[in-house]
């Protein structure tokens, strides 16, 4: 590939990697000409979506020709009413990633400084390099947010910090007595971006629900998203909920359109649908205790998750590993890329799934 324009684009464009996604069922079915195929590689509810949500999007195919509703009323109605907030407390993006994007294009520039954990989602660390900031990646603390740490590293020239409870890709929590200490701690013209995709599936009483807290920190934006307990992945919807002020900016610089019109239809639906939610949770716990008994049972180190994942390491034979798997037909996520060469990221699927990549595991450790 020639590089005729290298010159031509902003310094800070230069080093940012292309994200690479999970790898295809399409793609594996064409390398090892595989029939069957388990894809627990990138956190997608094994159950889909409501079947509500399948209806109500089947009931507005006739408008697929019309434009969406810029502003959308109804899914923020429906969203308002559901958290408890106000309509313009609430900003929707196509998916969390962009409104996470959009905070750093807002609040950071040049010379200016995020703030974000190690082995956190690799938005926060690309999202600084987008607007020329620096980013400052704080050593993390058994895979987890050191807190403490992230507080002592904001500096005047801080401008975000970035969390997630419970974090991708570790899975790990960090606790509401810990968050209280760190958020009440934290200067209050540095935005604190608290990114909570997983919070669905969380059961610990020692968790802190970022949206308690927005009344009394203005500077607090909550990220959540329809792609995970929701099984909306493919329709790209996240929502982002803090006071009116910040949401105002978000509301200035999204795209025009940016939530097309399946997506409202489908989340109003899947919002009036908490049975589905609580299907899903029950279905994730029961898929999570699967793994464990297996891995506890093989003796392999895992991390503790709190999402619809778990990391596990096969130490030096994980890419030995990852590649039978493939070629097996089950799609995991390796976790190099986030320096934790040792592990593969397994999403939670169906039970058959989920004994897809048992059985070929446990043959693997004989």
């Amino acid at each position: 590939m020639t590089k005729s324009f290298e010159k031509q684009i902003q310094p800070q464009i230069s080093g940012i990697q292309p994200y690479v996604p999970g790898k295809p069922i399409s793609e594996l079915q064409r390398e090892f000409n595989l029939s069957r195929i388990s894809k627990l590689a990138s956190n997608e509810n094994p159950l889909g979506a409501s079947p509500k949500v399948l209806q109500a999007i089947r009931d507005q195919l006739v408008d697929i020709a019309r434009y969406p509703d810029g502003s959308a009323y109804y899914l923020n109605l429906e969203m308002a009413k559901f958290l408890g907030r106000e309509i313009d407390e609430v900003a929707f993006g196509n998916g969390s990633n962009e409104l996470l994007e959009l905070v750093a294009r807002i609040f950071a520039a040049e010379g200016d400084e995020i703030v974000y954990s190690q082995y956190a989602f690799a938005i926060y660390g690309i999202s600084a390099q987008i607007v020329g900031a620096t980013g400052v990646e704080v050593p993390a603390k058994g895979w987890s947010h050191d807190l403490p740490a992230m507080l002592a590293a904001i500096t005047p020239k801080t401008k975000i910090v970035y969390l997630a409870n419970p974090n991708n890709p570790t899975g790990t929590l960090f606790t509401k007595e810990e968050w209280d200490v760190f958020i009440s701690k934290v200067p209050s013209n540095v935005i604190v971006v608290l990114d909570e995709a997983y919070y669905e599936y969380v059961d610990n009483s020692e968790y802190a629900n970022g949206l308690d807290y927005i009344d009394e920190y203005p500077n607090l934006l909550v990220s959540r998203t329809f792609s995970k307990a929701y099984g909306l992945a493919s329709l790209r919807l996240g929502y982002m909920v803090g006071n009116k002020e910040l949401i105002s900016y978000i509301n200035r610089l999204r795209a025009p359109f940016n939530v097309n019109h399946y997506a409202q239809i489908a989340a109003v639906a899947a919002i009036k649908d908490q049975n589905f939610v609580k299907k899903t949770i029950e279905f994730n716990r029961q898929g999570m205790a699967q793994f464990l008994a297996v891995f506890e049972k093989l003796k392999l180190d895992y991390i503790p998750s709190y999402g619809n994942f778990i990391c596990v390491s096969f130490g030096d034979k994980t890419e030995e590993v990852n590649k039978a798997l493939l070629e097996k037909g089950v799609i995991v996520r390796p976790m190099g890329g986030y320096d934790m060469a040792e592990y593969l990221r397994v999403s939670i699927g169906s039970s058959t799934e989920n004994q897809h990549f048992i059985n070929v595991v446990t043959s693997l450790m004989k």
